[in-house]
């Protein structure tokens, strides 16, 4: 007989919690993440007798190297790794709008515009925060998500004052 080299073996505690994150109906716990913990259900070892990967994978309608993969990481990485998504370290792009530039896109938008012109349009904002070196590049339609944001904000903190 062929020795398991990733046999799971649950304890009552992790099996309780197991069942607990299986069965509730919280908004929090993913399909994907359900999934993991019913995998890890049925190749546990402790009661009766644990599934193969064979008819997990069938069990959970999911593909037998997935069933593979989860168990490893179950055996090599926690419960809490099954549970959870591991979090990203950094965003996957550096946002080009800092607070800095933010606040200089306002300050632009708020100053009286430049000679000849009545307002200030969002292109105007853009090439003025370019040529004054806050940013490399910035569209028009980044300064006005900038500025619709902040004025809904203000909206938002002024009708609270006002409501008192």
């Amino acid at each position: 007989m062929p020795v398991k080299r990733y046999a799971v073996k649950l304890s009552e505690v992790e099996r309780a919690r197991l069942e607990k994150f299986t069965s509730s109906t919280s908004k929090t716990n993913t399909l994907q993440s359900k999934t993991r913990a019913k995998i890890i259900l049925h190749l546990g070892e402790n009661g009766g007798k644990p599934l193969t990967p064979e008819q997990t994978a069938k069990k959970c309608k999911t593909h037998q190297e997935n069933v593979y993969k989860i168990r490893k990481q179950f055996l090599t990485e926690g419960i809490d790794r099954i549970l959870n998504r591991k979090k990203r370290l950094t965003p996957p792009v550096t946002p080009k709008v800092t607070g800095e530039v933010e606040a200089h896109i306002i300050a632009t938008a708020c100053s009286s515009p430049p000679e000849g012109k009545a307002v200030w349009t969002m292109q105007m904002i853009a090439d003025k925060i370019v040529l004054d070196g806050v940013a490399e590049s910035i569209s028009d339609e980044t300064v006005r998500r900038v500025l619709k944001n902040r004025t809904q904000a203000a909206l938002k903190g002024s009708m609270v004052y006002s409501e008192r």
